[in-house]
């Protein structure tokens, strides 16, 4: 009988994992006294989830993350399992570095991006990684967690011209609210005309807007300006009897506020219980004053038609 597959024998098998870290290379737990079939359980029962080839994770610790923190840890596992040290011959950039400065990206790969000058004629960079070849100096690079990235002006960019315009606009907006220098991407733009995605680039900065707290209010601001409705003002603040408040986006003439609910709102947490109660109660102090609430989810930004009816109607 396979000694791995009798229930005394799984039921255990955490307590093979070292009791310190992580995330591990094969040759870590090797050392750790584990062989490829005891890793193998643990990979089966769930103890261990395999990251890419020849790195591993805690399991407890992947499923308690959420997505945006398991796409840093793809990164952190390809540093890892690579023995990527402060030297190394290539810089994180693109939608990687967008990652680890912290910046929301909205519908993207889970790649891991890395940029070289010159692609390496020996180079294996495997299927969750994606290369791109284009030159940069040292100006151009900064320590992010320990690890080699392109800086924030680089790195949107970079992520913005191989996007989408929507999704360029989300990293361009957090990217300018969170301090990139608007002067350094339009001296980047200039200097690059003709290249690859830059109309996308210069798009995305020209209709920029920092003041947006979220993927999903960026892309409410984007598809109203698409459906040519009159727009709001965002972040709007207004007075009731329980104090000052911030409307998400408002007409204010008409008292019409447009709420964005989603879960990146609520960035790296759940919204709990008190959250939602209390802005409840913030709009029932609003509506006293005579606001009225128009409150959209992701769908919502996908039947466009549906969108645009509900918002011309409340105007009306």
């Amino acid at each position: 009988m396979d000694p791995t597959s009798s229930p005394e024998s799984t039921t255990p098998l955490v307590h093979l994992l070292p009791v310190r870290g992580y995330m591990w290379r094969t040759d870590e737990l090797l050392r750790f006294g584990l062989n490829s079939r005891k890793v193998k359980a643990l990979v089966d029962s769930g103890e261990l989830h395999r990251l890419r080839y020849g790195c591993y994770i805690r399991g407890s610790k992947w499923n308690a993350l959420g997505p945006r923190r398991q796409a840093k840890e793809r990164i952190l596992a390809h540093a890892h399992a690579t023995l990527t040290t402060s030297t190394g011959g290539f810089v994180y950039s693109h939608l990687s570095a967008a990652r680890l400065h912290g910046l929301f990206v909205w519908g993207v790969d889970d790649k891991v991006h890395v940029l070289h000058t010159t692609r390496p004629s020996s180079d294996r960079w495997g299927k969750d990684v994606r290369g791109h070849t284009e030159s940069f100096t040292e100006d151009e690079v900064v320590q992010v967690q320990g690890l080699r990235a392109t800086t924030l002006e680089r790195t949107i960019f970079d992520s913005a011209r191989m996007l989408s315009y929507p999704k360029a606009l989300v990293i361009m907006d957090h990217g300018l609210r969170i301090g990139a220098d608007r002067s350094r991407l339009t001296s980047l733009a200039t200097v690059s005309s003709g290249k690859r995605g830059i109309r996308t680039l210069r798009k995305a900065l020209d209709n920029a807007d920092p003041r947006s707290e979220s993927a999903g209010e960026t892309l409410t601001r984007e598809l109203m300006q698409r459906l040519s409705i009159r727009p709001p003002q965002p972040q709007f603040e207004v007075q009731s009897r329980l104090g000052r408040h911030r409307m998400d986006f408002a007409w204010e003439e008409q008292k019409l506020a447009l709420e964005f609910d989603g879960r990146t709102k609520y960035f790296d947490f759940n919204p709990t219980e008190e959250v939602i109660f209390q802005e409840r109660r913030r709009e029932k102090a609003l509506v006293e004053e005579g606001w009225r609430f128009i409150r959209i989810e992701w769908k919502d930004l996908f039947q466009e038609r549906a969108f645009k009816e509900r918002i011309l109607r409340a105007l009306r």
